[in-house]
């Protein structure tokens, strides 16, 4: 599993991907998937948490969030919904183990189209997997808070997303994601690994502010082009020579860096 980032890197947009233990089904059960939207109002509440959007399946979670100017903000809201969650189901089940994988993978996200197009991939999660046809058959996502917010409990902070995606208000963004949700279904709401198993989405100006931010070595990265745009990945020799302690961010597989084209 690609490691998650140990950076903080204040107005970035992170996606987020955690799962389960071994990709067991913990998470199968309704209680469990609503456990964890819970801990994410609180996490929202006690750590200022910003969040875009989510989503949880019944083997994993993914999860949208800006980072803000705390710098311990996005780490100890993962710590308080891997930990609760986790231990509010064995403490249920008498179970014993680890619920979570260790790490949680975190890909930087452009915000503007490549915001929008992230969010649309999560939305249409359960329907790549032939779960549901369509994101409103899955309760357990944030589709329903950007088409009706609720009064109280809301966990999106749906102004923050209006300005980062360019829409209006409210209104606008919740017909902007039905329309962006309905496109990808029509396209056949393929996976693209991109979203999951990249270091950061977005125009190449984007991409080398945050290689800056992660301190990677420029002389190690090679920009390649293919079906999805810019690829910039560590360089095969240069990796194998250095060691698994040196790199806290990089991994062979999880070193891209994409610009997606329109």
């Amino acid at each position: 599993m690609p490691r998650a980032h140990r950076h903080h890197l204040p107005g970035c947009i992170w996606h987020l991907t955690h799962r389960c233990h071994r990709r067991e089904f913990l998470l199968k059960f309704a209680r469990d998937r609503q456990a964890w939207i819970r801990w994410l109002f609180e996490a929202r509440k006690r750590y200022g948490l910003t969040v875009l959007n989510y989503m949880v399946t019944s083997n994993h979670v993914h999860l949208i969030v800006e980072d803000g100017e705390d710098p311990s903000a996005v780490a100890r809201s993962m710590q308080l919904l891997a930990g609760a969650t986790g231990q509010g189901f064995n403490r249920r089940k008498g179970r014993r183990g680890a619920f979570w994988e260790d790490r949680y993978h975190a890909t930087a996200v452009e915000s503007g189209e490549h915001l929008a197009r992230c969010m649309t991939y999560v939305d249409l999660n359960m329907c790549r997997n032939g779960v549901v046809g369509h994101p409103r058959g899955w309760r357990w996502c944030g589709y329903h808070e950007m088409r009706n917010p609720p009064q109280r409990y809301r966990v999106i902070d749906l102004g923050r997303v209006t300005q980062l995606l360019g829409v209006g208000d409210a209104r606008a963004l919740a017909e902007a994601r039905e329309a962006a949700v309905e496109s990808g279904l029509a396209a056949g709401a393929v996976r693209d690994p991109v979203w999951t198993e990249a270091i950061a989405v977005g125009d190449r100006p984007y991409l080398e502010r945050v290689a800056r931010g992660l301190g990677m070595a420029a002389r190690y990265r090679e920009v390649e082009e293919g079906t999805h745009g810019f690829a910039l990945r560590e360089a095969p020799a240069a990796y194998m020579a250095r060691s698994e302690a040196e790199m806290p961010v990089l991994r062979a597989e999880n070193t891209h860096f994409w610009r997606i084209m329109g």
